[in-house]
């Protein structure tokens, strides 16, 4: 007998597909190996298959891949929500909410690391056994007694390395029937030998043990809370005690997500000193094997603590009690490709689903998830100061306009209040944090003859020169070619090269201080494995006199040795066109500042702006979030921006020009005249128009807005547009792209 079985396929098409199974048809969320379209795919049952086609159009499934389903019922529930909301195929969605290995792998497991092992199988428990049974075979007897040392079982590459034994005596004990060979499974586990603070036993501040009282005592279909505590207000301590009462006291699971892959060691590190060995850590830079095992131990119940950044929002805990989203704000949270998701709005669905606690937590939450707390869609929850009663460090904002470049250190990049403080920190043995949000040597490089500046020719953006490489980059495509030595227009040898970068900076910064200790962290220098946490080791055992970086520094970060912070330009990502740019601005410069004054010797903030009397910069200078906010949403009301309108933004691309600008005007049409008969004015279409950067990787691209004042009509358009709009590709391959909730427009 078989079965027909509806099987979400990794394809882009906005449907399931019906095959048929042997009886019993597996679980719901097994894992299956099928033909379509002429290539073999691995999908998943996702329930049973419709009975409208002729037996004979029924193609069979080839092989049942999973013996117990890769997609717990509680996460496939969570995975549908996901496909509706954000208009995704569901097979898109289930991929990623699983680790690679189980959507490449055709195997009927997914590979797992084994090692070779040595495994007492008798016991010799008095003296005169021993002596009998070896005699004078002296280092076998040492063998024996090690591995029974070891708990009766070793790594044989550890007996026959560093313990110095030799294959022949281990043939000897197996020989003897002491002790057999077995292939025993390994744990990849690359924060194993990570060390573990010691668990500082701290008393709440008032403020914290409200928070914690008030989360703790909330029933199990809570609203999410919102953590709103300043920089240093001590939020990870609240988590760790609502985690201490949800995983020790209630035996149930928890997710904590952090936005950032080089905040991982250091949370891995304090939440292991509380919770021990139950923490599993989930996140890109780790290979596919250590994904897979952490996602395994998991999976069984072994550990009940997932950490990570946004895909650990998917682990597949059981009986899921509580998900923390630590700097909720962050742009990071959102996936760039399909399925566009957002894990701060998954998060409190998964919660909302699972009836555990979310708690978001921010000292500079994003618009949105303020304007739900003020409306008491969430639950607002205060820690007004710094723990132990320390003071958030004084903002001092230069003015760049004040200040004439010829008075500046090196290029211009250091004005000389920087230059003098951290001097002054330098000749203190302190430590120093300065930030500038743009890698590279420069910006763009100019001809001065004939005006030429060197351009991507796949993305509608300058190049970027780095110094060390001598190389012209794009950080868009990653398109790169050799710096220019002559204007290829004018033939000019007379280059600028414009614009200052991370690698700018610290050239300057290591000329003018020739004596400070400087590691430099962006892109550039943490691409190698494992590259984030040596350079916050050094920081962190003061190794380090400056820190200089982009904003993978700026957040999250505990140095009580630093107590200077120097933003050199402020003003970076102010006048990008983008709804979000002052947002962006402030929550950096807050986050920063942040960063100073953690320990007993306080600290001092210089931000660097040409734009000194923006509210944005005001009001950071202050640390005054709410008075931020308000303003902002204030500036966002008119033009109908999140927190007042729900947003979708529809991007269409092609190979073509014209074919992108005709192909975004069609779709706007069309949907158009589906809001008018199905949605009547409950959604307003915006555009199309050419998007901020018109061409990346070779594409073109147009867009235009969905604006709804409800999630409802808005989703409705979307599916209609995933569903009924047929986007006639031709030869510029056109593709539109669904992105809702958008956290830029660039």
């Amino acid at each position: 007998m078989v079965t027909r079985v509806e099987v979400a396929l990794p394809v882009p098409l906005p449907r399931t597909f019906t095959y048929t199974v042997d009886d019993p048809a597996p679980a719901e969320g097994s894992r299956v190996r099928v033909v379509f379209a002429g290539r073999k795919l691995i999908g998943w049952i996702v329930g049973p298959g419709s009975e409208e086609r002729d037996a004979g159009q029924v193609r069979a499934v080839e092989r049942v891949l999973d013996d117990q389903p890769s997609v717990t019922p509680d996460v496939l529930r969570l995975c549908r929500w996901i496909a509706r909301y954000y208009a995704t195929p569901l097979g898109v969605v289930l991929r990623t909410a699983l680790p690679a290995v189980l959507s490449r792998s055709a195997q009927r497991a997914a590979p797992v690391k084994t090692q070779r092992r040595l495994r007492l199988t008798a016991e010799l428990p008095t003296l005169t056994e021993r002596e009998s049974v070896f005699g004078r075979s002296r280092r076998q007897r040492e063998l024996f007694e090690a591995i029974e040392a070891l708990e009766g079982s070793a790594a044989v590459a550890r007996l026959t390395g560093p313990m110095g034994f030799s294959q022949a005596l281990i043939r000897g004990l197996i020989g003897r029937g002491l002790a057999a060979l077995e292939d025993a499974p390994v744990l990849r586990d690359p924060f194993a030998d990570l060390p573990v603070a010691v668990p500082q036993s701290l008393s709440l501040t008032p403020a914290q043990a409200a928070a914690v009282a008030s989360i703790q005592s909330a029933g199990t279909a809570a609203q999410p809370f919102l953590l709103l505590g300043v920089t240093g207000s001590g939020k990870t301590q609240v988590y760790i005690e609502v985690l201490r009462e949800v995983v020790q006291r209630q035996g149930r699971c928890a997710i904590v997500l952090v936005p950032e892959i080089s905040l991982t060691p250091q949370t891995v590190a304090r939440f292991r000193a509380h919770f021990g060995d139950v923490v599993a850590v989930l996140h890109s830079a780790l290979s596919d094997g250590e994904r897979y095992d952490a996602w395994r131990t998991l999976r069984r119940g072994e550990r009940r603590i997932a950490i990570g950044a946004r895909s650990a929002v998917f682990a597949p805990v059981a009986d899921l009690g509580a998900i923390i989203v630590d700097e909720e704000h962050e742009s990071s949270y959102k996936q760039g490709e399909a399925p566009r998701y957002h894990a701060r709005e998954v998060a409190i669905m998964r919660a909302h689903l699972a009836r555990a606690v979310c708690v978001l937590g921010s000292a500079t939450p994003s618009l949105e998830s303020f304007e739900n707390a003020r409306t008491g869609k969430f639950t607002l929850l205060r820690l007004p100061e710094r723990v132990e009663g320390r003071p958030l460090p004084p903002v001092r904002v230069i003015d760049l306009r004040a200040v004439p470049r010829s008075q500046r250190a090196g290029r211009g990049i250091l004005t000389p209040a920087l230059v003098e403080a951290v001097e002054d920190r330098l000749r203190r043995g302190e430590q120093t944090i300065l930030l500038l949000n743009r890698r590279g040597y420069a910006t763009f490089v100019q001809c001065r003859d004939c005006g030429h500046v060197w351009q991507c020719g796949e993305c509608s953006v300058s190049l970027t020169f780095h110094r060390a490489r001598r190389r012209l980059v794009c950080h868009h495509c990653f398109h790169e070619e050799p710096a220019p030595v002559v204007c290829a227009r004018c033939e000019s040898s007379d280059l600028s090269f414009l614009g200052a970068g991370t690698e700018q900076v610290e050239r300057e910064v290591s000329e003018r201080f020739p004596a400070a200790r400087i590691a430099r962290m962006d892109v550039d220098t943490t691409s190698a494995r494992w590259s984030h946490h040596e350079i916050l080791a050094r920081v962190e055992r003061a190794e380090v006199d400056i820190l200089l970086g982009t904003q993978m520094i700026a957040k999250g970060l505990d140095f009580p040795g630093v107590t200077l912070v120097g933003v050199i330009n402020a003003d970076v990502a102010m006048n990008l066109p983008d709804f979000r740019a002052s947002e962006r601005t402030f929550q950096l410069l807050t986050q920063v500042a942040g960063r100073a004054g953690r320990g007993p010797a306080g600290g001092l903030v210089l931000v660097q702006t040409s734009l000194p009397d923006h509210y944005a910069i005001d009001a950071a200078s202050r640390h005054d979030f709410e008075a931020f906010a308000l303003r902002e949403a204030d500036e966002r009301r008119e033009p109908g921006y999140p927190p007042h309108t729900c947003l979708a933004n529809i991007v269409v691309s092609g190979t073509a020009e014209s074919a992108a600008r005709t192909g975004a005007e069609a779709a706007a049409g069309w949907s158009r005249d589906r809001i008018r008969t199905r949605h009547g004015d409950a959604v307003r279409v915006t555009g199309p128009a050419p998007c901020p950067i018109e061409k990346v990787r070779g594409r073109w691209r147009w867009h235009f807005l969905l604006r709804s004042a409800e999630r409802g009509p808005l989703g409705a358009v979307c599916r209609d547009l995933q569903h009924g709009y047929e986007l006639r590709a031709g030869r510029a391959d056109l593709r539109l792209v669904i992105d809702r909730d958008p956290v830029t427009l660039l």
